[in-house]
């Protein structure tokens, strides 16, 4: 009788346990959304500023420039400035330190990465460096998750989830994208099935999102029109187009990787590095304006078949060396969306030729940019799931759900093959390396 109701008392005990677990779940993911709106709210003014900047300078040949250089130049040598005074684990995407975290070889950053974060990203990607906005949102989250874990005194198994859950919500606040921020969570950071996550991942991404649709709405990232995924013809092609987007995102990490290296050698202070870069790209903001920052609008250009064949290898190559100079500049800023627009661009070449050669299939090259950017981002992150829910939520199109897993299979496949790490394990790899 005894055995029985001491058993009574720990399952009523774990119940509230698991209650209030799942409680804080969803503060977390509410303060993640409140986080994460405010910054995407933040950086979509920071390149109205910049297109404006361009706009008013652009009659002024030499003086123009000047001015867009000087600015941006300041802007990210004081968002690197910021990363090295006050929190180093704020540099970059931030993904391998959330991965470092989990596993247990890092401690959590302290809360003042969350300012740290959010203004030297804005800094960063204001001034048309072209990073990702996940990165930082999914490193603010997880501070945030850290934070209110200690304040209600979690054991450390909790709080370990709750951090897994503040990265979810990071995530899905970035790409209005709940569904793939509670994936990535399982998928990337934890690499396995655990309930408990899973569990603090869904009600961390649930409240991320009712707070940050709340302040910013319900549109989609991307408009796409009705696109056919065809028939077993169509899928064969789907599944070429994933061998050679592999290679691609093959290329791209090693090339990221390269560009880190490059960059150390060179040396000098970090602060410097970064306005240089930024000076470059002020320049190219004022040439090309389109062509820089975390590059949506070439996405969305992509999507609606708006780019010419000729103009696509060039774009490509250009944003891919943008990327990789952006990311070596320390400052904040992540790598999905950058990875989108290389998966959009090669997608959508890869769809022209197509269509050029069998000009009575009915998919269109659109429909190739769209699987492009899931493909692009399997053989990089090497995180398929995430990146065909990811792609899906962002567009609201579940048509091309086959020729996504097509695109995404063939693109793992040439990645494994080639044996090249997914890219934040060869960045926590080297970062680990680095620190020895």
């Amino acid at each position: 009788m005894r055995t029985m109701t001491s058993l009574a008392r720990r399952s009523a005990s774990e119940t509230r346990a698991m209650a209030a677990l799942a409680l804080l779940s969803i503060i977390v993911g509410m303060a993640a959304g409140l986080i994460g709106a405010a910054f995407r709210y933040s950086l979509e003014r920071a390149d109205a500023f910049r297109e404006m900047a361009v706009v008013h300078t652009s009659s002024y040949p030499i003086l123009g420039p000047l001015m867009m250089m000087t600015g941006a130049a300041l802007a990210a040598g004081l968002a690197a400035w910021l990363v090295r005074r006050f929190s180093p684990d704020a540099a970059g995407s931030g993904i391998p330190h959330v991965e470092a975290v989990l596993e247990g070889s890092l401690a959590p950053a302290p809360a003042r990465l969350i300012p740290v974060k959010f203004l030297g990203g804005v800094l960063a990607m204001g001034s048309g460096l072209a990073l990702g906005r996940e990165g930082p949102s999914v490193q603010m989250g997880v501070t945030a998750a850290h934070i209110i874990g200690g304040l209600f005194r979690r054991d450390t198994e909790d709080r370990r989830a709750l951090i897994a859950g503040g990265a979810g919500a990071g995530l899905a606040t970035a790409f209005n994208a709940p569904g793939a921020g509670a994936i990535f969570v399982l998928e990337e950071l934890v690499g396995r099935f655990d309930p408990r996550i899973g569990l603090v991942a869904l009600g961390a991404s649930a409240g991320a999102i009712t707070v940050s649709r709340s302040l910013l709405g319900n549109s989609l990232d991307f408009n796409v029109t009705d696109l056919a995924s065809g028939g077993v013809t169509e899928l064969v092609l789907f599944l070429i187009l994933g061998l050679f987007v592999g290679l691609l995102s093959v290329a791209h990490n090693r090339g990221l990787l390269a560009t880190l290296t490059l960059a150390e050698r060179i040396g000098g202070p970090i602060e410097f590095r970064a306005a240089g870069i930024g000076a470059v790209v002020g320049l190219l903001a004022w040439i090309t304006p389109h062509l820089v920052g975390g590059g949506d609008g070439i996405t969305q250009k992509a999507l609606n078949g708006d780019l010419l064949l000729v103009a696509l290898p060039a774009l490509f190559l250009f944003r891919m060396v943008l990327g990789a100079a952006s990311y070596a500049a320390g400052t904040p800023g992540g790598l999905f969306a950058p990875l989108m627009v290389l998966g959009a661009a090669s997608g959508l070449a890869f769809g022209y030729v197509v269509d050029a050669s069998v000009p009575d299939l009915a998919v269109r090259p659109e429909a190739f940019a769209l699987v492009g950017m899931g493909a692009f981002f399997a053989g990089s992150v090497r995180a398929p799931l995430t990146g065909i829910v990811l792609v899906i939520e962002m567009t609201g199109s579940s048509t091309l759900l086959l020729p996504l897993l097509a695109g995404c299979f063939g693109s793992m496949l040439v990645a494994e093959t080639l044996r090249q790490l997914p890219i934040y394990a060869a960045l926590k790899a080297r970062a680990a390396t680095s620190k020895r």
